[in-house]
């Protein structure tokens, strides 16, 4: 292969890839990232008393938002948008893109009820983007 077609390649693929890399570089300010379609990582394990920091590392724009049904018992809410509920979470990100999450920005929740909370970003529903916080005993 000639020299110069195969820096041109070289060339082309890193400086593709370095674009990849850094929008999905943890800066250490946040604990979930927010690709394209998916919560990284899915699952996240915290003590009790931890506030969870997700980050927009995507140019989408995202939501969290709990599962209400799926709260342990004296579990608080959270929705980014600050809404009460999952259906006015729903209802505000449907009317007007309520609770969005847009490139680079954070939401955080602070968890203070043992147990597991499922949570979902409402316009990636349908592709999975969900994930999963566990809030254990630090004992």
């Amino acid at each position: 292969m000639d020299r110069r077609a195969f820096l041109a390649t070289g060339g082309a693929l890193v400086a593709g890839l370095s674009g990849c890399l850094a929008l999905g570089e943890d800066d250490g300010e946040y604990d979930i990232g927010m690709s394209d379609s998916r919560f990284l990582p899915t699952e996240y394990r915290v003590d009790l008393g931890t506030t969870v920091v997700w980050k927009n590392t995507s140019a989408r724009a995202h939501t969290v938002t709990a599962y209400d049904a799926t709260l342990p018992d004296g579990g608080a809410y959270f929705a980014s948008g600050d809404y009460d509920s999952e259906q006015a979470a729903r209802e505000g990100w449907f009317e007007s893109g309520g609770g969005a999450i847009y490139a680079g920005e954070t939401y955080t929740h602070t968890f203070e009820q043992l147990g597991t909370y499922p949570y979902v970003c409402l316009p990636h529903e349908a592709d999975g983007m969900a994930g999963t916080i566990v809030v254990e005993d630090p004992e």
